[in-house]
C-alpha cells in the first residue's frame, strides 16, 4: 500500500510537469551542451521581465531536463564565489535549482528538482545576501533558521529532508527566485516591517 501511494504522487508530481517550450528547449541546448548558459541580469529588460515570472514544475525524466541541470551547475561554476543558482537566472521558468552545501563534508553543490518548502522555523536569522542576477546590489535579510524541503532528483525520486544554518538560507534564496522574488524587491517591500532583533546565541538566564 506504501509502494502503491509513493508510485501516486510520483505520477501526479509528473503530470503536473508541462513539457519544455520550443523556445526553452531551444535556449537549453545553444552553443556547447557542456558549456555554463549566460546568466540572467536584471540591467536587461527582456532578462529582467523572465526574473520576475513564476516557474512552472519541471519534468525530472525529460532529456533536456538533464541538460539544463548539468550546464545550470556549469553557470554557478562560472561565477565567483556563487553558492546557488535558479533556473530563471539562465533564462528558464522552471523549478529547479543549485545549492551549495555548506551543511555537509567538502561543501558539495547539488541539484533540486521541483523544491518545496513544507516548514520553516518562527525563528530567524539576519544577515547579508547578493545575487548572481543583481549588479553590485546587496543587504540584510531575515531567513528562517531552519526548513523542511521535498525534491525530487533526475530520477522523479522523491526526497525529504531538514536543513539549517547558512545553506538553509541559501535554499530559501532561489526558491524565491523560482516565484519570481528578487532580494531587491524583497528588501523594498520589507522597509515598513518590524522585526524584533533576537541574538540566537545570547544564553537564557
Amino acid at each position: 500500500m506504501k509502494k502503491l501511494s509513493f508510485l501516486l504522487l510520483c505520477f501526479v508530481s509528473l503530470a503536473n510537469a508541462q513539457k519544455l517550450t520550443s523556445n526553452e528547449i531551444t535556449i537549453i541546448n545553444q552553443g556547447d551542451i557542456g558549456s555554463p548558459l549566460p546568466i540572467y541580469q536584471t540591467t536587461n529588460a527582456d532578462q529582467h521581465k523572465t526574473l520576475l515570472s513564476i516557474s512552472s514544475e519541471a519534468d525530472p525524466v525529460d532529456p533536456n531536463t538533464a541538460i539544463l541541470v548539468k550546464r545550470m551547475k556549469e553557470s554557478l561554476l562560472s561565477t565567483d564565489g556563487g553558492v546557488g543558482i535558479a533556473a530563471p537566472q539562465v533564462g528558464i521558468n522552471r523549478k529547479i535549482i543549485w545549492v551549495q552545501r555548506f551543511d555537509k563534508k567538502d561543501n558539495p553543490l547539488e541539484y533540486f528538482i521541483n523544491p518545496v518548502i513544507i516548514w520553516r522555523s518562527e525563528l530567524q536569522n539576519l544577515g547579508p545576501e547578493g545575487d548572481l542576477s543583481i549588479p553590485e546590489f546587496r543587504d540584510q535579510f531575515y531567513r528562517s533558521k531552519v526548513i523542511q524541503l521535498e525534491y525530487v532528483d533526475l530520477k522523479g525520486q522523491k526526497y525529504s529532508e531538514i536543513v539549517e544554518g547558512f545553506t538553509a538560507v541559501i535554499f530559501q534564496h532561489e526558491i524565491d527566485h523560482l516565484f519570481g522574488i528578487l532580494i531587491s524587491d524583497k528588501k523594498e517591500k520589507e522597509k515598513n516591517d518590524a522585526y524584533l532583533k533576537i541574538d540566537a546565541f545570547q544564553k537564557v538566564k
